[in-house]
């Protein structure tokens, strides 16, 4: 099992090492170290609610979307749907009006904070896992004209291990897993893992801790849960850094806003952004899945069991 920290010899976190990286000052690798703009497609999931999940793909789009980055995002969490409610956003329709064949997928897509898309869902229906032949077919032909619409898809998970969670986390290139610095959030985000893991062949994983209060509390908890993996697990997982506890933050979920629009320049904010720096720099060679279409073709595959 292998745990890379992307981290320095005094704990900074530094981006992953890749053939196509260079760095900028300070060691600091550029936006342009991946030579294209390939599609990628992220899905950030979390062993148990309350992690700050919805709020952190909320402000990673922001962030990525500032980088010049055409973002979608897509509220995955089928039961308990809130992205667009968190953003202040109000969608005349939802994903499951799409595939009943009631409006197209554009139609449904909402422009949100700094130029972002998101496709809402709705709440308190599992449509989405029980698609026939012919809503499948008729979502991937609307997949089909945007596929050239966006660099990056980011897809919010529901929290916990149901067939929704996995089919997304599955379906996409990358999957981060968000955890907290609490022994139930360390505990269920194992659990994420394993069966990802054990059931589903993924074995690359990368790790944000959410509000911490201080560095050492978060690479503590990313130190942990590595340890739990590398015993019992053949998975890499890679500390993506953190995300600082920021009173900034539940002010910007009253507001309706992202933190990045209320305090650019609280610590969340800054975190947010250097976020959104590694994962675009990260090498070219973690997209190796192929495109939207393929992200919802095999999402579509994942509803059929």
């Amino acid at each position: 099992m292998r745990t890379d920290r992307a981290t320095d010899e005094l704990g900074n976190v530094v981006p992953f090492p890749g053939p196509t990286s260079r760095s900028g000052a300070h060691g600091a690798a550029t936006i342009d170290a991946v030579p294209d703009r390939a599609f990628r497609a992220l899905a950030v999931s979390s062993g148990k609610g309350g992690v700050g999940k919805t709020n952190l793909v909320a402000n990673l789009a922001v962030a990525i979307a500032q980088k010049g980055r055409r973002v979608l995002v897509l509220d995955a969490d089928l039961g308990l749907a809130n992205m667009d409610t968190l953003l202040g956003l109000h969608p005349r329709a939802t994903l499951r009006h799409v595939i009943h064949g009631e409006c197209g997928l554009g139609e449904v897509i909402v422009s949100g904070p700094k130029g972002i898309r998101l496709v809402p869902a709705s709440s308190g229906f599992e449509d989405m896992t029980q698609l026939g032949g012919a809503e499948r077919l008729h979502l991937l032909e609307e997949v089909d004209g945007l596929e050239e619409d966006f660099d990056v898809l980011l897809v919010d998970t529901a929290a916990g291990i149901s067939s929704n969670v996995t089919f997304f986390a599955t379906a996409a290139q990358e999957t981060l897993v968000v955890v907290t610095p609490e022994p139930t959030s360390l505990t269920d985000a194992y659990a994420l893992i394993k069966v990802l893991s054990t059931r589903y062949a993924e074995n690359d994983f990368g790790v944000l801790v959410n509000m911490a209060q201080t560095v050492e509390e978060a690479d503590r908890t990313f130190a942990h849960l590595s340890r739990v993996a590398s015993r019992f697990l053949d998975v890499s997982l890679h500390y993506l850094g953190h995300v600082p506890y920021d009173r900034e933050l539940p002010e910007a979920v009253r507001r309706q806003q992202a933190v990045l629009e209320l305090a650019p320049g609280c610590p969340a904010s800054r975190a947010f952004d250097a976020l959104a720096d590694r994962i675009l720099a990260a090498p070219p060679e973690v997209n190796a899945k192929g495109g939207l279409q393929f992200f919802f073709r095999r999402l579509i595959e994942g509803g059929r069991s």
